[in-house]
């Protein structure tokens, strides 16, 4: 049998396995998934509309809350409808290029995410550091050029890593323990020597996570420079303000990815389910929560969605 399992094949299909050791209970872990997923495509696509509607919102900060909104409406429908797919109808299978092209497109808007996030830090570096000036340096040109080098970025960083995979020879055994195709969960049922994929999605993850963790981390240092600065209490207040919306949406989408790149890569013995549960928080709670948060702290784009709704 063993010999069976490590004959190598080319599959159509793989099985993507739900949440292993509770599939008894994939109705119930449904009803979260799939609120969260109403929730965040009614919030997002309301930031959205919103802006797009309103011509005294076409301004930086809300160009980058738009970019914000696409990349979370992009990650998490690459992931929870297919989910939900296994949860309510036990449909598990995915083709190969199926499971690549989800891989990619996941991993893409992640990448894209990332980037937009460094974007926003300097735009409030730009607001608290150099106000007078803020209309002069970010305007919307700037930051759309600045959101198309981003997502060029992550094409050309992401492209890579599913065509590399795809080379490998695969196992017998082709069931992924997961509701998506995790990078490092498909690279485990491969056969070939994996190395040169385990370098390249390293190198990514530094390359891309870890550059933009430093830059933001550089941002608000400077930020921080600049408020304890001023001597005026009710600046310091406002300024740090500013911040309080970015640094949540910050603290929310790179803490549950970084707990799945650390947990994948260093299994140290972690139930199943609850490993599935936090790194699925990733691609189900940011994008819920960020255009609440927006919402709730910038008070122009609370009015303009207050009137929308008054309306109805």
């Amino acid at each position: 049998m063993s010999a069976f399992n490590l004959t190598p094949s080319i599959p159509l299909t793989f099985i993507l396995n739900g949440v292993p050791g509770l599939e008894a209970a994939h109705i119930w872990i449904s009803i979260p998934f799939s609120t969260f997923y109403i929730i965040s495509l009614l919030g997002n696509f309301t930031v959205l509309f919103v802006v797009t509607k309103e011509e005294t919102l076409h301004k930086p900060m809300y160009l980058l809350l738009c970019m914000l909104a696409f990349t979370d409406i992009g990650m998490s429908t690459c992931v929870v409808p297919k989910a939900l797919c296994i949860f309510w109808f036990s449909f598990k299978d995915i083709s190969m290029d199926g499971c690549l092209t989800q891989m990619f497109f996941l991993y893409l808007f992640n990448a894209t995410q990332s980037a937009v996030l460094v974007t926003m830090a300097f735009d409030r570096y730009v607001a608290i550091c150099d106000p007078l000036r803020y209309d002069t340096i970010l305007t919307n040109t700037r930051i759309t050029k600045l959101g198309l080098v981003g997502l060029i970025r992550a094409v050309l960083w992401v492209l890579p890593a599913p065509l590399l995979l795809r080379r490998l020879p695969f196992c017998a055994n082709h069931i992924i323990p997961h509701t998506y195709c995790e990078y490092m969960a498909v690279l485990k049922i491969t056969c070939g020597d994996t190395r040169v994929n385990e370098i390249y999605s390293l190198v990514i993850i530094l390359m891309t996570i870890g550059l933009d963790l430093t830059l933001i981390g550089l941002t608000y240092g400077l930020i921080i420079r600049a408020v304890l600065r001023i001597s005026a209490k009710k600046a310091h207040q406002k300024a740090l303000n500013t911040c309080t919306a970015h640094i949540c949406v910050m603290l929310m989408s790179y803490t549950p990815f970084l707990y799945a790149v650390l947990t994948q890569r260093f299994d140290q013995g972690i139930a199943a389910h609850v490993n599935f549960l936090l790194t699925n928080l990733h691609f189900s709670l940011p994008p819920m929560l960020n255009p609440i948060i927006y919402g709730v702290k910038t008070k122009e784009l609370r009015d303009k969605v207050g009137k929308y709704i008054c309306r109805m």
